[in-house]
Formats: structure tokens, sequence, C-alpha cells
């Protein structure tokens, strides 16, 4: 019987897919990033206001609220979004929900100073 409500519930959610569930949306250009982004960091100081301009090139600069700087790039490979910056190197996401888009940075070897960190676009 357990197996008969599980499999109802799987077939409820994939007929009718939840809102406000983060969508994972494929970029094609760095381009798609252009623009103002703000969000919270992970530093040796704990977690900060952190704001980034990405140009339309990819590269970036993000500077947090005690004036720590970071300057990076993003590109494309094999179709994924990686970054490369002063501090880390990892891969990133962008996605939606609920009309926000969020760009998610994800070192390859995070420490006690750098973890994930998301932005989110300025409007």
């Amino acid at each position: 019987m357990k197996w008969h409500l599980a499999l109802f519930l799987a077939a409820s959610f994939a007929a009718s897919p939840l809102d406000g569930v983060a969508g994972e949306k494929q970029i094609a250009n760095v381009k798609e990033l252009a623009g103002s982004w703000r969000g919270l960091v992970k530093t040796e100081f704990g977690r900060e206001g952190a704001t980034m301009v990405v140009e339309e090139d990819g590269t970036y600069k993000a500077s947090t609220t005690r004036g720590t700087l970071t300057q990076g790039t993003f590109y494309l490979r094999d179709g994924k979004l990686r970054y490369q910056s002063t501090r880390t190197t990892g891969r990133a996401s962008l996605s939606e929900d609920q009309g926000k888009t969020v760009l998610t940075m994800m070192p390859v070897d995070p420490t006690a100073d750098t973890g994930r960190t998301e932005y989110e676009r300025v409007k």
C-alpha cells in the first residue's frame, strides 16, 4: 500500500511541477551575465555583503562592504559556466525563481575563507 502512495505522489509532482522551485537556466553566452549583482560572500571576516559588476566579455569585479576586491572572468567550457578569480576557481550556475535571477558560484576547493556564493541580479 505504501508504494501506491509513493507512486501517486511521484505522478502528481511530475504532472504538476511545484511553483516557486528554482530552475537552472542554460546560457549560451557570458553576455547574459552582464550587469550588476548583489549578495553575501564568505570571507575571512565571516559573511559580508558584496556587489559585483559583470561586463559583456565575462570579466567582473566584486567588492565587499569592507572593501575587499576580487576580479575574475566567467567563461563557458563544454557548455558549462565556469569562473576564475583572484581568490578561487570553480563552477557557476544561473537560475530563476519567483521573478529573481540568481547567480551561484561554487569554488572547486572551498576553504574557511571561501565557499558557495549567491548573487541576485540588480534590476
